[in-house]
């Protein structure tokens, strides 16, 4: 079954969001991985300065049956974010084919931000379509599982 769901960047305020959203729909995470956790960026080529590695890399909340609140912080390195425009679409896909078919599709006439590759043991990719929306796109996404 394919899923959509919204991703959620934060300028250091994830973890205080996410138990806040946490409070508000009950449930427990099924993600939460600190900078620090993960030996890597999506290109696996990131570094962590030591206040960034306590700050979110990844952190997933189930609400319902098939929706699930995603989000992290943005790293230093990168532009701040603004309010209003710090969020994706996550699809989440049960076939590599249909990743790749949406990846494809989605881009077409936009920008790919990150190509879709494998990802420790998912395929994610990152675009922009061609009216401004961000999208990522998964299939096996690691919240499943760890």
């Amino acid at each position: 079954m394919t899923t959509i769901n919204p991703y959620i960047c934060f300028n250091g305020t994830c973890e205080k969001a996410f138990y806040f959203y946490r409070s508000v729909f009950g449930g427990d995470f099924s993600a939460f991985r600190r900078f620090k956790e993960i030996p890597g960026d999506v290109s696996g080529n990131y570094e962590t300065s030591a206040s960034e590695g306590e700050k979110i890399r990844h952190i997933a909340l189930p609400v319902g049956n098939h929706t699930i609140i995603m989000g992290s912080d943005y790293p230093e390195k990168s532009d701040r974010i603004i309010e209003g425009n710090n969020f994706s679409i996550f699809i989440d896909t049960d076939s590599k084919e249909l990743a790749n078919r949406y990846f494809m599709e989605l881009s077409t006439g936009g920008k790919v931000i990150k190509p879709l590759d494998k990802i420790w043991d998912s395929l994610f990719g990152i675009l922009v379509d061609k009216f401004g929306i961000q999208w990522m796109v998964g299939y096996s996404f690691e919240y499943r599982t760890r």
